[in-house]
């Protein structure tokens, strides 16, 4: 199925603090792409979105979003869980996920890694290198990268 055949979502961002989701979403509007987008706050619901389980949601598992920004420290189920579960899934393993922390910590960035992450970003603290950051990473992988349908 090629993306013209379906309206899918095209970026999934799971993200609980509330301040740097409305930055990522500001830089992602910027470049006026008609991307739809979905913010989910927790590792549980994103893992509940991903593989179809929302029953309010018409999304099924099938609709696979074209890039997912996932951050590490989430309630409920932490990122490198959520992360592990979409790479060890046969549908979901080959959607881009950049994970976007905080964390300098080199286990986490290793463990990423090991477990399929396409790309790991520390968030600048600074507003403009945020945004300017968010928008280079996604720009990238939403316009540059090719991914098989």
């Amino acid at each position: 199925m090629s993306q013209n055949e379906h309206q899918d979502v095209t970026v999934v961002l799971i993200e609980d603090n509330p301040d740097d989701a409305e930055l990522t979403m500001r830089s992602l509007n910027s470049f006026q792409l008609k991307n739809e987008l979905v913010w989910l706050k927790d590792g549980a619901s994103a893992l509940q979105y991903l593989f179809g389980e929302l029953p309010s949601e018409n999304h099924k598992k099938n609709d696979k979003p074209k890039l997912i920004l996932l951050d590490l420290k989430l309630p409920k189920v932490d990122g490198i869980e959520v992360l592990r579960r979409i790479k060890s899934d046969q549908e979901l393993k080959t959607i881009p996920v950049v994970v976007m922390s905080s964390s300098k910590e080199p286990i986490d960035l290793k463990t990423c890694y090991e477990l399929g992450a396409n790309s790991f970003v520390t968030k600048p603290i600074n507003y403009k290198e945020f945004i300017e950051v968010t928008k280079n990473v996604s720009l990238y992988w939403l316009l540059v990268n090719q991914t098989p349908d």
